[in-house]
């Protein structure tokens, strides 16, 4: 049996899709993920691409990780699936299908846009919006005697566990020139951009505030003039005899914290006395953040300092904030990447067809955001079917 693509149609007034006898609304995943173009030649097409795609969902979502155990876990449970989502064949893709439909089926541009779509109406954003941007490389798409893989930028909502938008970094470019393509996927309105040592660039700020959002950055040895300016307005003043030191506007905030075996100290200092002073566009601030832990079963000490700058006026952003919204960018790290690499074991998984390594992790990503908080998968199919419901 194939495929047949008019037993999907769409009733305006009730702003539902019918699929065969069954109801689904048009702002369930499915609906969304149906709405990609299908790269494959419809001549000998056996499965529809926004089916292929959600029984890979529903798979990873049950604990598969790789494409063999994913298309293993369809093929046990074929009956159940066939039944509930009234799928035109009775039996499951094979692996190579799976791997296949990845890598050449979907347009992995519309598929970014589609979800970022979705999630747009989906998710209630904190009155905390920030976007930490941060690049990782999928060991596993390594080819053997290479040291090149796919390598993909990320803009992340740490609070709210999305990723708005994905890239790919080229072979012959890093993350620098990918970051403004980017950005200039997402609306920057109102939202604090913070990246890693890398992205402090000059063009990259620019966007950022010209495009209605802020930037957090930390200057360290890729920007070295300008780390050691900042650096040198938080050095303690040497003042000769008689004399007083020269006022500030330092304001401080020193925030401790116990866990996972460590005592840990943050102490974050900001002042605008650089705001005139620096050639750096639309900087507002600069500050220092000094971090100490003590290990308290070895006693060992651990301390680090970092300088940064923002476009957040003091007034925007006091040294709480500012000490907030640094914090907010380890999520990235801690709740996507880690978890990505550690609990979806995508680093072990070994993709070489076409783009399906970067399918891959935009379905990981979803997957991740699908854990953070329920959405409305789906709400109207039957209600004998325990999958695809909200």
């Amino acid at each position: 049996m194939k495929y047949n693509p008019e037993r999907i149609t769409f009733n305006s007034k009730l702003g539902e899709f019918m699929l065969g006898e069954f109801v689904f609304n048009v702002t369930s995943l499915y609906a969304c993920l149906s709405q990609l173009t299908d790269q494959r030649d419809p001549r000998g097409v056996r499965y529809a691409l926004v089916d292929v795609l959600s029984l890979m969902i529903l798979a990873k979502l049950s604990g598969e990780d790789e494409v063999h155990g994913m298309a293993e876990w369809l093929k046990h449970r074929a009956a159940e699936l066939v039944s509930c989502l009234q799928l035109p064949r009775s039996t499951m893709p094979h692996e190579v299908t799976l791997s296949r439909i990845m890598g050449t089926a979907v347009e992995v541009e519309e598929l970014e846009r589609v979800l970022q779509a979705y999630f747009d109406g989906q998710a209630q954003l904190s009155q905390e919006v920030v976007i930490a941007i941060d690049g990782k490389t999928m060991r596993g798409s390594i080819p053997s005697g290479q040291s090149q893989g796919v390598h993909l930028l990320a803009a992340y909502l740490p609070s709210e566990g999305l990723v708005l938008m994905q890239v790919e970094v080229e072979n012959k470019e890093n993350e620098i020139v990918a970051a403004p393509r980017l950005l200039k996927s997402i609306d920057l309105r109102r939202k604090v951009v913070i990246g890693d040592a890398m992205h402090p660039q000059r063009q990259i700020s620019i966007r950022i505030v010209e495009a209605g959002g802020d930037y957090l950055w930390l200057a360290k040895d890729n920007q070295a003039q300008l780390k050691a300016d900042i650096e040198h307005l938080f050095a303690p003043q040497q003042c000769p005899p008689a004399t007083s030191p020269l006022p500030t506007d330092f304001q401080t905030i020193t925030d401790t914290h116990y866990g996972h075996g460590r005592f840990e100290t943050r102490t974050l200092t900001s002042s605008s006395m650089l705001k005139d002073f620096l050639d750096w566009p639309y900087l507002e601030q600069v500050f220092k953040l000094d971090y100490r832990a003590v290990n308290l079963e070895t006693g060992q000490l651990y301390s680090e300092t970092h300088y940064g700058l923002t476009s957040l006026t003091a007034t925007q952003a006091d040294p709480q904030r500012l000490l907030a919204l640094k914090r907010h960018y380890w999520g990235i790290e801690n709740r996507l990447h880690y978890r990505r690499d550690v609990s979806l074991k995508e680093d072990r998984c070994r993709l070489r067809t076409g783009h399906a390594a970067q399918t891959m992790a935009i379905i990981n990503n979803l997957v991740l955001a699908l854990y953070n908080g329920p959405q409305n998968l789906d709400t109207k199919k039957a209600k004998k079917c325990p999958i695809m419901r909200k």
